[in-house]
């Protein structure tokens, strides 16, 4: 009797187990370009703070809470600078800048995925802009992942900022009178594929 229940429970067990794995394998997120944002600001000649914006950013996120890890690949298409002003656009988006005649894009890749408990609080990556490529990391100030209450699918988002030295990407113009240091924001909204 003590035999069939040993093996009872040690099926039981494996499928458990195997359960338990399924469910915290990693899921991958596509970047919902409706409800993501890039933002960036810097200092005008010590007068005002700017706000500027990228009209377009996609990606995909990869995450998996249970096990701590996860991957983030976003782009973002330069050419959909939005300052506020047509003539500025095309400033920022010349030679002196971003170049996106050269560079239409900017992309972060993750190396790293850092967690506090389930929750993801800072992303380690690789940023490329203006085809030079830094480390950086992103600090998260706001993380959710539920189901989207419209969609009726599993959703993800976060807001996240880093900053850099613009003269580090070989957009240093007008540096230091206009701003040096850069800092960028990401409002990012993502459903499960």
């Amino acid at each position: 009797m003590i035999r069939p229940l040993t093996r009872l429970s040690l099926a039981a067990a494996m499928s458990l187990g195997i359960a338990a794995s399924a469910m915290a394998a990693p899921v991958t997120y596509t970047v919902d370009g409706s409800h993501s944002f890039a933002r960036f600001s810097y200092s005008h000649l010590g007068l005002s703070t700017q706000l500027s914006n990228f009209k377009s950013t996609s990606g995909t996120i990869v995450l998996d809470q249970e096990a701590k890890t996860g991957s983030v690949d976003i782009t973002i298409d330069t050419t959909s600078v939005e300052t506020g002003n047509e003539a500025f656009n095309g400033h920022i988006q010349g030679p002196d800048f971003l170049d996106t005649a050269n560079h239409p894009t900017a992309t972060f890749k993750s190396t790293k995925v850092n967690f506090d408990g389930d929750k993801p609080v800072s992303v380690d990556g690789d940023l490329t802009i203006k085809g030079v490529t830094k480390q950086v990391s992103f600090e998260i100030t706001g993380f959710a992942a539920k189901p989207h209450p419209m969609l009726k699918k599993e959703a993800l988002g976060a807001d996240a900022k880093t900053a850099i030295k613009r003269s580090e990407f070989n957009a240093g113009k007008f540096a230091p009178g206009v701003g040096d240091d850069v800092t960028i924001t990401i409002a990012v909204e993502a459903l499960q594929q």
